[in-house]
């Protein structure tokens, strides 16, 4: 049996990194009268390659990583963490200071940001988004919403809390999410997890989700990119990107596949269900954004 003094040995490390976790979100609090409001945000689409774009550009020397260091892409201020407040959000950026250093440093324009898809679907973050921060840049991936919803469905599946399979999945949707988005607009600091775990179809709708976007900000203030040429030629995509932020071009070794999950082909008669329930949506969405998206629902 271990002695009082092992357990106290292994307790110790814990307890003190609670108390630097502690220290770090405290301190950023603190500081965010210091720390300027980000550049650009990729606000969607979930499971379109947002991951994957973000460890892109954090890769650029000009793109600082979220503050503190175990932040990954977001801070999900806009739809989990509203009653937060904008000092909390703040201080999840690098100070200014930081940002002249690294300006100084590199011989180019800083550019911080954030990726966190259940922007582009909350009903309420394109008005906080368009109070707060005017001026913002959005990143908007879009992918082939039947590829989308399967793919949303497998990572609910593999996280544990989806105990439907994909077809029963989509025929509870309805009634697993009904009224959340009425009270997600009703209770400002209401955070719906079923309105994010099991939208599997209606994030699919883009359009009606993007309209409050367009409605918000110019149309130069919004970057569309096809999820598809992101997974095709990650390195163009990429350097689109780094056009649209004012970036200077940074090239990487390699383009890694982050959060991809393999699995078996969609079953074909629920991909044809899915693909002709989507087709008069992407084709409104075609013709509001002026976009080609290459996705098997168009009629030849």
């Amino acid at each position: 049996m271990a002695s009082i003094r092992d357990r106290v040995k292994q307790l110790v490390p814990t307890q003190v990194t609670s108390r630097v976790r502690e220290g770090l979100v405290d301190y950023g609090v603190r500081t965010s009268d210091r720390r300027p409001l980000p550049d650009f945000l990729i606000i969607g689409t979930k499971r379109g390659g947002t991951t994957s774009l973000w460890n892109y550009l954090i890769q650029h020397p000009l793109v600082p990583r979220l503050f503190p260091a175990w932040n990954t892409k977001s801070s999900h201020y806009f739809e989990e963490n509203w009653g937060r407040g904008e000092a909390w959000y703040r201080s999840h950026f690098p100070t200014q200071r930081q940002r002249e250093t690294l300006e100084n440093r590199h011989g180019g324009p800083v550019r911080v940001g954030e990726a966190a898809p259940l922007y582009m679907f909350h009903p309420l973050a394109a008005q906080r988004v368009a109070a707060l921060m005017p001026q913002v840049k959005l990143i908007v991936l879009l992918r082939d919403p039947v590829e989308r919803a399967y793919s949303h469905w497998k990572e609910r599946r593999t996280n544990g809390v989806e105990p439907l399979d994909f077809a029963a999945a989509l025929a509870a949707e309805p009634e697993r999410t009904a009224g959340e988005r009425e009270r997600l607009i009703a209770e400002p600091e209401y955070f719906s997890e079923p309105y994010d775990w099991y939208t599997y179809r209606a994030r699919g709708r883009y359009l009606e989700h993007l309209e409050p976007w367009l409605a918000h900000f110019d149309r130069a203030q919004l970057l569309f990119l096809p999820s598809e040429d992101l997974y095709r030629d990650a390195r163009a995509t990429y350097r689109r990107t780094l056009d649209f932020l004012g970036l200077p071009a940074h090239d990487l070794p390699d383009f890694k596949v982050y959060n991809d999950r393999r699995s078996a082909p969609l079953e074909p008669a629920l991909r044809a269900e899915l693909t002709e329930y989507y087709r008069p949506y992407n084709e409104a969405l075609r013709q509001r954004l002026g976009l080609r998206l290459d996705w098997p629902d168009q009629v030849a």
